[in-house]
C-alpha cells in the first residue's frame, strides 16, 4: 500500500506561508459535533490486517498557550511528545496547544464519555478522586485549519498514568502502617500455613471489585487517550489518514509475552518439565530467578535454559517484599542486584510481588524492567499503567503485566478456567497490545493447575494461527522497541517509506477516519 505525500507537503508549505489548506474551508464542523464525533470514538481503533514526570512538570511549567505567541517550533513543543513516540508518524500531523495556564493542583477529570485522565488543566475542576462526578474537559478543546487547543497536557497524563502517578497520590502507594505490617508479615511468612496466607490475602482484597479505576479487567487508557487525540488533530487539519510506524514486526496484530518466576527449590526444580510444555505449543519464556536466600542458581541451571531457547532475567534480590521500603536499603540491593544481571548475564528485571518504585530504577542497570501491571486490583500495590503496550521511562523499557497473575486466579479468586485470561487477552488483541502472563512453575505442578495452563498454551495457539500473533521473549521485545524507536517515515518520490535499524521488519500502516472512529490498517 502506498500513500502519496504531496497532499502533507503541501499543507505544511501553506502553514509556513500563515495560509489554510487551499482544498479545506477554514471553518470546520460545528464543536459540538466534532467533539461529540470524538468522544464516541474511543472504544474503537481497529486493524484489518493479520528524568521522570515530576521533574518534567517543573520544566514544563505553562508553556506557549497559543500558537499566535510561539517562541518554539511545534517540533520542540513537549506536549506532542508522548502521541508522537506512540505514533511514530511525522511530525506535522500532530500538534497541540495549551488553551491557557494550567492549574497548580493535579486532579481527575474526563476526556470524552469514558477516558479518566489525571494531571493539572487549564479549565473546570479536577477531583481528588476518580469515584466522584468528574469534569469533561474534551468541550474546552478548541480547533482551527490546522491546530488544536486543549486544556492540559497530553504528555503530562499520559506520564501521570504509565508511572502510577495518580495512584501515589490516590492512596495506591503502601501507606507507612501497611509498610509495618507487610515487613511483619514477611517476617512470619515462612511460618504460616499456605491456607492462613491465603486467608490474610483474600482479606487484604476486601472491595477490590468496587475499585473503579483501573477499569477491571483491562485498562486501555493511554490507547484510548491517544486515538481520541489524533482523531481530533487530524478533523482540525482535515485529513483523513496519518502514517505511522506499525507496533508490532512483519505486521503482527499482537504480540503475546510468557514469564515464569522461579519461587521456590520446588519451582526450580519444575522448569525443566515446563520449558518442555512450553516447547510442545512452539512458545518460549523467560524465567525470572531469585539470586539470593531462596535456592541454588547454578550456572549449569542458567545455561540449560538459554541453550533451550529460554530467557534469564533477575527477579528481586532474596524476595522478601522489602526491596523498595527504604531508598538507602534499596540502593545497597540495587548494587547486588546489578551484579548479579552481570553474572547471569540478564537484560531484564521484575521486583518480587509486583512492588515497585520507578523513580529509583536509575541505579538498576537494566534495558528493560516486567514489573508494572496493567490493572493492580488484585496486587498488594495498588495502581497500574493504564496501558497494554510496552513504554520507555527514561532509557528503561517498561513491559507491563497485562494480565492476571496465574497465583492470584487460582489461590484468591479460587478460578480454575480460562475464562478471565481469554477475556483479557482478546480485549488486548482487540487493542493490537501485549498480552503477557506471569506463569509460576512453583504454582502448576499441580495436575488441575497444569492442565489449565495447558489449555491456555492450546487456546494461545489457536488465537496465534494465521501469523497474526508475535510470540516473543521480553528481550526480544525489548530490541523491537528500541529500534522502532529510531525508526523514522520519510517521503520520497511522493510516497512514504520507513527508514532505521530493522526497518526491514517495519510496517507502514495507517490511521484513518471511518465515520466516527480512527481504524488502523497495515501496508500489505
Amino acid at each position: 500500500m502506498k500513500y502519496s505525500a504531496a497532499r502533507g507537503h503541501e499543507l505544511r508549505q501553506r502553514r509556513q506561508l500563515g495560509c489554510p489548506p487551499n482544498d479545506v474551508t477554514t471553518s470546520l464542523p460545528e464543536k459540538g459535533d466534532l467533539l461529540s464525533q470524538i468522544a464516541r470514538s474511543h472504544s474503537s481503533a481497529l486493524i484489518d490486517t493479520p528524568e521522570h514526570a515530576s521533574d518534567r512538570l517543573e520544566r514544563c511549567e505553562n508553556r506557549i498557550q497559543s500558537p499566535s505567541c510561539r517562541t518554539v517550533s511545534s517540533k520542540e513543543n513537549e506536549m506532542n511528545r508522548a502521541l508522537l513516540d506512540f505514533y511514530l508518524c511525522p511530525k506535522h500531523f500532530i500538534d497541540f496547544w495549551l488553551t491557557g495556564q494550567l492549574s497548580s493542583d493535579a486532579g481527575y477529570f474526563r476526556f470524552g464519555q469514558s477516558t479518566t485522565c489525571y494531571g493539572r488543566s487549564a479549565s473546570g475542576y479536577r477531583a481528588s478522586h476518580v469515584d466522584a462526578g468528574l469534569y469533561d474537559i474534551l468541550m474546552d478543546a478548541e480547533t482551527d485549519t490546522t491546530n488544536v487547543r486543549i486544556p492540559f497536557d497530553p504528555t503530562e497524563v499520559i506520564d501521570n498514568l504509565r508511572l502510577e502517578r495518580y495512584a501515589n497520590e490516590d492512596c495506591g502507594a503502601l501507606s507507612r502502617w501497611e509498610r509495618s505490617l507487610k515487613g511483619i508479615y514477611y517476617q512470619l511468612r515462612p511460618l504460616m500455613h499456605a491456607q492462613i496466607r491465603k486467608h490474610i490475602q483474600r482479606a487484604h482484597l476486601n472491595g477490590w471489585r468496587n475499585l473503579p479505576f483501573p477499569h477491571w479487567p483491562v485498562d486501555t487508557t493511554v490507547e484510548d487517550l491517544c486515538t481520541q487525540l489524533l482523531l481530533l488533530s487530524m478533523n482540525a487539519k482535515g485529513v483523513n489518514e496519518v502514517p505511522f510506524i506499525w507496533f508490532w514486526p512483519d505486521g503482527a496484530q499482537s504480540c503475546v509475552a510468557m514469564t515464569h518466576d522461579v519461587e521456590t527449590e520446588t519451582g526450580r526444580d519444575f522448569c525443566d518439565q515446563l520449558m518442555t510444555m512450553d516447547e510442545s505449543f512452539g512458545i518460549k519464556a523467560s524465567f525470572q530467578l531469585v539470586p539470593e536466600g531462596r535456592y541454588e542458581v547454578s550456572e549449569t541451571f542458567i545455561q540449560v535454559i538459554r541453550d533451550r531457547g529460554f530467557e534469564v532475567n533477575i527477579q528481586d534480590l532474596n524476595h522478601d517484599g522489602n526491596l523498595f521500603r527504604d531508598r538507602r536499603e534499596f540502593m545497597r540491593r540495587a548494587q547486588r542486584i546489578n551484579e548479579y544481571g552481570a553474572a547471569y548475564g540478564a537484560s531484564g528485571f521484575r521486583a518480587a510481588v509486583l512492588y515497585r518504585n520507578l523513580d529509583w530504577y536509575d541505579a538498576l542497570r537494566f534495558s528493560y524492567d516486567l514489573s508494572v501491571p496493567n490493572v493492580a486490583h488484585l496486587d498488594p500495590q495498588k495502581g497500574g499503567c493504564c496501558t497494554v503496550m510496552p513504554y520507555f521511562f527514561g532509557d528503561t523499557l517498561e513491559i507491563p503485566l497485562t494480565t492476571t497473575q496465574d497465583y492470584m486466579l487460582f489461590h484468591l479468586l479460587n478460578d480454575y478456567s480460562l475464562d478471565l485470561w481469554k477475556t483479557q487477552a482478546n480485549q488486548i488483541v482487540r487493542k493490537n497490545g501485549l498480552v503477557s502472563f506471569i506463569v509460576h512453575p512453583d504454582y502448576v505442578i499441580d495436575q488441575k493447575a497444569r492442565d489449565v495452563y495447558r489449555d491456555l498454551l492450546t487456546f494461545l495457539r489457536d488465537l496465534g494461527r494465521g501469523g497474526k500473533l508475535w510470540f516473543a521473549l521480553p528481550g526480544e521485545i525489548d530490541r523491537w522497541w528500541r529500534a522502532r524507536r529510531e525508526m523514522r517515515i520519510v517521503e520520497q518520490n511522493g510516497e512514504w517509506r520507513i527508514e532505521g535499524k530493522s526497518a526491514e521488519h517495519a510496517k507502514l500502516a495507517f490511521a484513518r477516519v471511518i465515520g466516527d472512529q480512527l481504524k488502523y490498517e497495515v501496508a500489505v
